[in-house]
């Protein structure tokens, strides 16, 4: 490897999917990088635990090491890839403490140590970039953090995760359980072999604290994120969905508010004439909606190495750039102070599904108690069944917490067999 001294010395922690894409940019690339960096970008080496193990062939033997703290005091720009919290928190505060620039992707990094992180970039007058981090190739940090700086976002609504989108398309349409698209996205590589962090939802809440804390100026951690993941969701429910003319999503929901922010993941109610209804398989799509620039959606590849690795990219010219040219990145925007409110101040509208007795009186005694926690009821669908009536009964805006008052008694009452489900409604006036 070529390291002239006056090149951007770039080291990469971590040889996986993405980093060996990175590596592979950064040395297919080289010339095309200069150019847009205004020097030479050179590879100082790859971070692995362990050398000895068989790597794609586009990384060279002689970059490969195992002292990554010696890797970290050579370069220019960081780029980590390792994922988890340690050892990649500690080497980037080392990176960062000596006035390196970083590039990680490292999503729950970010979501629970993103202050300490922060912090240490601004002491350091350091840059630390993670547009890989909230959705793969999508452009999306950066529009949020820089183009629309000089607006007010107010709602952003985001299908963030791959995996549990294409489970629930295809449970949407072809019909198929929840178990058996499991099982077809792990063999596909959709999903790991433990899919409890996308299907749970705990993927989507650490990019929603992230999304969050771009959006609305203050830091938002992974504890502030509500998270409800889809392993609940039945056929019955989607088959529900369609009869009411919406689908189901998982969705981040960051809002902001007069009495603070909100910031939640949960299997959510779209119409089906929603832009996000139609972001079908294993993309990803942010719909943001601020004051002056009105709705704003962004699309595209939400994983996969090559796609990821375009977005790792685009972050190292621009610290490169930097590094080459003086300069320095955007600050970390933290000055509001909104309060983070818990869920059960969230506002918005439900689909409640339920089993009553075929009789009369019966819907009048549903509506009853919807009344007395004052959740106003916007429609009523009625699903004959032997003995029994389905009910859907969507609502108007109200609080959690009083929906789930209005639930509670209605399981406690000889007016409803079970309730079934019960689903949030966005997107919709």
């Amino acid at each position: 490897m070529s390291d002239p001294t006056d090149s951007v010395k770039i080291a990469v922690l971590g040889c996986g999917t993405v980093g060996t894409q990175v590596v592979r940019l950064l040395l297919e690339q080289a010339d095309d990088l200069a150019a847009r960096v205004g020097a030479p970008v050179t590879l100082a080496g790859v971070y692995v635990r362990d050398t000895t193990v068989p790597r794609d062939a586009v990384v060279p033997v002689e970059a490969l090491t195992s002292d990554a703290e010696a890797l970290v005091d050579s370069a220019d720009v960081v780029v980590e890839l390792m994922g988890g919290v340690e050892p990649a928190r500690s080497l980037i505060l080392r990176a960062l403490a000596q006035g390196a620039a970083v590039v990680t992707a490292n999503k729950a990094l970010l979501a629970t140590h993103g202050a300490e992180l922060y912090e240490a970039a601004d002491a350091a007058g350091a840059d630390l970039y993670y547009e890989a981090a909230v959705a793969g190739a999508i452009p999306l940090v950066r529009p949020v953090r820089e183009s629309l700086a000089g607006d007010r976002v107010t709602r952003i609504l985001g299908i963030v995760n791959g995996t549990t989108n294409y489970v629930l398309d295809e449970m949407t349409t072809k019909g198929l359980s929840y178990e058996d698209v499991v099982a077809e996205a792990q063999r596909l590589g959709y999903a790991e072999a433990d899919p409890t962090a996308d299907v749970g939802g705990h993927d989507a809440a650490a990019k929603a604290a992230i999304l969050a804390s771009l959006a609305f100026h203050q830091r938002v951690s992974l504890d502030d994120v509500y998270c409800e993941g889809i392993t609940a969701i039945t056929p019955d429910d989607i088959a529900a969905a369609k009869e009411t003319g919406r689908v189901i999503k998982l969705l981040a929901v960051a809002e902001q508010a007069d009495a603070g922010v909100t910031v939640r993941v949960h299997p959510t109610l779209i119409s089906a004439d929603h832009p996000l209804a139609g972001v079908r398989g294993a993309f990803n799509a942010v719909f943001v909606e601020a004051e002056a620039a009105g709705e704003l959606m962004f699309y595209g590849q939400g994983a996969g190495g090559a796609p990821t690795a375009s977005a790792v990219l685009g972050d190292v010219v621009s610290v490169a750039r930097h590094k080459a040219n003086g300069g320095k990145g955007p600050l970390e925007s933290n000055y509001a102070r909104h309060e983070v409110l818990p869920m059960d101040a969230a506002m918005t509208r439900y689909a409640v599904r339920m089993s009553v007795p075929d009789r009369p009186g019966v819907l009048a005694a549903v509506a009853s108690i919807f009344a007395t926690h004052e959740v106003g009821i916007e429609s009523v669908r009625q699903m004959a069944g032997r003995g029994h009536a389905g009910l859907i009964l969507s609502t108007h805006r109200a609080t959690e917490a009083a929906l789930r008052a209005t639930v509670q008694e209605l399981r406690e009452t000889d007016a409803v067999n079970d309730v079934w489900s019960v689903l949030r409604i966005e997107g919709e006036a």
